[in-house]
């Protein structure tokens, strides 16, 4: 355990020296106009390849040599034993701490193994309502600094979660920049941009940039690293605008491009908005709690510092979510200033606090906890482009295909789910139901536009992002596992989508379905592989028995969703549109992906010419996409039948149920809506639950298969009539229900009319009015000055000099006469008088 911090350590660092030595070795010549050869470019490819392969070994090695040893994983079964009381493996109320420090007040004493944590007491497991704090390890490795309170550090919080992202990240960003080196061969030499056109009607030729790509993907995995293993909200900040700048590198790779720069505009700005209200919630959090670790910190002198999760789930609460006292004295203010000024002490002040804690009617904090909750999430808004914040995802297809995977799969968008899932603890039931909200309007939102595109790359992002509501939607209702067991199973099969989907551009050169068809005989190995992600994105499988990863991630999703509108649908029946719809999403994602893959690899070809042209991807690519697609089948399985050892239950939902955060088991009223509950995640996997769930997923993953085979398989049912019986549907779908171009009239237009107000009005009126009036005035005063002062003055002066210069010259002149005999007689007389002078300086200084 002692040696996690350091490999995680490293396995970070390696894509930052990566993108180091690529920056020195080839960015720096050429900003001073050495220009770098071609030949070497792709050795900068080699270099981020092995970087990020690297940092994957490390992270397996962290996984199965160190993390799971010390912390052995249980089976489904045990942990739904627990579901009653505590369901953790090796809780601890303050994160272990490991030798390994570079600060001096983060040291302890060294320990041997997990068990060091300090684990529940039986009797402690059975009166706990809700589940102790998993292991984890804390600590800092380097402090920034320190103003005041506020001690800004780089820091660790590693629990199982922070591992298992470390693995996956780590290994999709090997995959990906695997096959980029196959992909972006084309930048090896100078590059002819077809979608760039000039005046003269010629294409764009520019120089290859092969490995200020990588430089870009490697800061690119750096980034969301460090998202991972953040042991701190501010930290977190940091990485995750570094994810945002380096997603802009990338979708503006072809920055020559209209489209694409305008792309990774859109993408930086709107993920500037949601970064707006995650500010808000950053003050609130350090207003209110005083504090921006995730967990408990220890002084040299082995104070410990309670970091956010333990101040808003004491072990005396049992762990439930409550109010801290700031949060209280934050909206009581008005309250503790009037104690204040009556003279009253630290111990008045907390007497007050506690008596408003105990009024029950007033909901003294909730608010304060919401408005943190909710100003976190809407950063996790934008970077996992949720509804009203999906409009950028789409338009990031502009970057090249391993962009796309990486941004899909492994990083920027998961980067938000992710932290959704990291600072779960804090989020109020209220709180929740705003996530659940979001997500569901976003994944049938998403999945209804993907219906009716035609782009292959842009039906993946809307799938993406139908998705990603999907995760939202089971986080939201409690499935804290389901959310994050969906993003896990949805990395590898998207990653292959995009991937393969790669494949397919690079061997017809368009990204238009309409142009293909039939290819599956030219690629079979892109044809089948792409079947396999379809089929585990679509959630196919038999129930019970064995299915497609995505199968199982979506079926607790399911499961999540009925029991949330089973104990909620008594009082609030329309929540049961937390199933229906997204029922109703599972049956459209299995309908647009299969039209994806009939459209593009099933029937005759559309366009013979490019279907003559096309090939299968070189085996750098191919091969990539056969590893990705055994997970996109298996990632959601589970080795329950593998004997003793670290593989034993070995499994994505086993490591998210050793990881799930303190007290998120159990039954969750909320305060400020106090009919709301967020239901138990263990009892939505009892008989009665899992069998209706099961059953009804798969039921409508068939029905959408079914759909897509009619319709563009067997043609019984013609598209284009489809089309026309629902053409404002289809309208609608086509439009991307107008989002753009309501954004357009309510943000931009109005943007560009109060910019050309201030540059009228304010600009050319007043600014430039002052500083044209200032400059008449210097004017005025120049002309005064150049006439009285230059003219009269200055030029007299000079003038009256010159004149008493030439008299005084002409006045000389008469010596010069131009007689050697006047000139050695002017000789002689001076020697004498010289020698006269120096005869009396000789003198005076002797008798001195």
């Amino acid at each position: 355990m002692d040696r996690i911090p350091l490999l995680l350590l490293v396995a970070w660092l390696l894509p930052l020296v990566s993108f180091a030595i690529i920056a020195i070795g080839y960015s720096v010549p050429q900003f001073f106009g050495i220009r770098v050869r071609y030949s070497t470019q792709k050795y900068g490819a080699y270099i981020s390849v092995a970087a990020i392969v690297a940092a994957c070994v490390l992270s397996m090695t962290a996984m199965f040599w160190c993390w799971l040893p010390n912390n052995p994983l249980k089976s489904s079964e045990e942990h739904e034993g627990h579901a009653e009381h505590t369901a953790m493996a090796s809780p601890a109320s303050v994160g272990e701490h490991t030798p390994f420090k570079l600060v001096a007040q983060e040291k302890s004493e060294p320990s041997d193994s997990a068990a060091t944590a300090t684990e529940p007491t039986e009797t402690e497991r059975t009166a706990a309502g809700s589940n102790a704090p998993p292991t984890s390890l804390t600590g800092d490795w380097y402090v920034l600094g320190q103003f005041g309170n506020l001690r800004l550090t780089i820091g660790y919080y590693i629990d199982t979660l922070t591992v298992t992202m470390f693995c996956m990240v780590s290994f999709i960003a090997s995959c990906v920049h695997i096959y980029a080196t196959g992909y972006m061969h084309d930048e090896l030499e100078d590059y002819v941009d077809h979608e760039v056109h000039l005046p003269n009607h010629e294409h764009l030729h520019r120089r290859g940039r092969f490995h200020r790509f990588f430089q870009f993907l490697s800061l690119f995995s750096f980034s969301m690293l460090g998202i991972c293993i953040s042991g701190n909200l501010a930290m977190t900040f940091v990485f995750w605008e570094l994810v945002g700048i380096s997603s802009y590198f990338l979708i503006g790779f072809y920055i020559e491009r209209h489209s694409a720069s305008t792309a990774a505009n859109k993408a930086f700005i709107v993920n500037r908005v949601g970064d707006f209200g995650m500010l808000i919630g950053l003050m609130m959090i350090w207003t209110t709690l005083g504090t921006f670790n995730f967990g408990d910190m220890k002084d040299a002198d082995g104070t410990v510092h309670p970091g956010i999760f333990s101040q808003l789930r004491l072990k005396q609460n049992n762990y439930e979510l409550a109010p801290a006292d700031g949060m209280i004295a934050f909206e009581a203010r008005a309250q503790v200033a009037e104690v204040v000024r009556n003279g009253g002490d630290d111990a008045a002040v907390k007497n007050l606090i506690t008596n408003l804690r105990n009024d029950t009617n007033a909901h003294w904090g909730q608010w304060a906890l919401l408005i943190a909750g909710v100003g976190l999430f809407c950063g996790c808004m934008g970077k996992s482009a949720q509804f009203p914040l999906h409009v950028w995802l789409p338009d990031a297809m502009e970057g090249p295909t391993p962009v796309s995977a990486l941004v899909h799969s492994a990083t920027m968008v998961a980067a938000g789910v992710f932290l959704v899932g990291r600072i779960y603890p804090m989020l109020s039931p209220e709180a929740l139901l705003v996530v659940a909200t979001i997500g569901c309007i976003t994944l049938i939102l998403a999945a209804s536009i993907a219906l009716t595109a035609v782009d292959i790359k842009r039906v993946l992002a809307y799938s993406t992002i139908s998705q990603l509501g999907f995760m939202m939607l089971a986080l939201g209702l409690g499935g804290w596992v389901a959310g994050l067991f969906h993003l896990i199973t949805h990395a590898f099969f998207k990653s292959l989508l995009f991937l393969c989907s790669g494949s397919v551009i690079h061997a017809v050169h368009t990204n238009d379905m309409r142009q293909m068809g039939g290819l599956r005989h030219k690629m079979p190995i892109t044809a089948y592989t792409m079947l396999a992600g379809c089929l585990a994105i679509a959630g196919i499988g038999i129930p019970f028995v064995f299915g497609f990863s995505g199968f199982h991630s979506k079926d607790a999703i399911v499961e999540q969703a009925i029991h949330f509108a089973r104990t909620n649908g008594g009082t609030h029946p329309w929540m049961w549109l937390y199933v229906v719809i997204p029922l109703i999403g599972a049956a459209l994602t299995s309908f647009y992906m299969f039209r994806l893959w009939y459209m593009t690899f099933a029937g005759s070809p559309r366009d013979p010419h490019k279907y003559d042209h096309a090939h299968e991807s070189p085996p750098v690519m191919a091969n990539v996409l056969i590893v990705l697609s055994i997970f996109a089948v298996c990632a959601g399985w589970s080795l329950s039948w593998v004997g003793p050892g670290v593989l034993k239950n070995f499994g994505v939902e086993s490591l998210l149920e050793q990881a799930r955060p303190i007290g998120i088991l159990g039954n969750k009223p909320g305060v400020l809506l106090s009919t709301l509950v967020i239901p138990d995640e263990h009892a939505s996997h009892a008989t009665a639950v899992k069998v209706p769930a099961g059953v009804s997923a798969i039921l409508v993953a068939l029905a959408g298969v079914l759909g897509a085979t009619i319709v563009y398989l067997w043609e019984s049912i013609s598209a284009a009539s489809l089309r026309r019986s629902m053409s404002l549907l289809y309208a609608a779908t086509w439009n991307k229900w107008w989002f753009d171009e309501l954004y357009d009239y309510l943000f931009v237009r109005p943007t560009h009319l109060i910019a050309a107000f201030i540059a009228r009005v304010l600009d050319r009126g007043i600014i430039d009015g002052i500083i044209h009036s200032l400059a008449y005035i210097v004017r005025g005063f120049a002309q005064v000055v150049g006439i009285g002062g230059d003219r009269y003055v200055i030029d007299n002066a000079v003038d009256t000099f010159a004149e008493k210069t030439w008299d005084l010259g002409l006045s000389l002149r008469s010596l010069q006469t131009g007689r050697l005999r006047q000139y050695v007689m002017f000789i002689v007389v001076g020697m004498i008088v010289l020698f006269i002078v120096a005869s009396l300086l000789v003198k005076f200084a002797v008798a001195g």
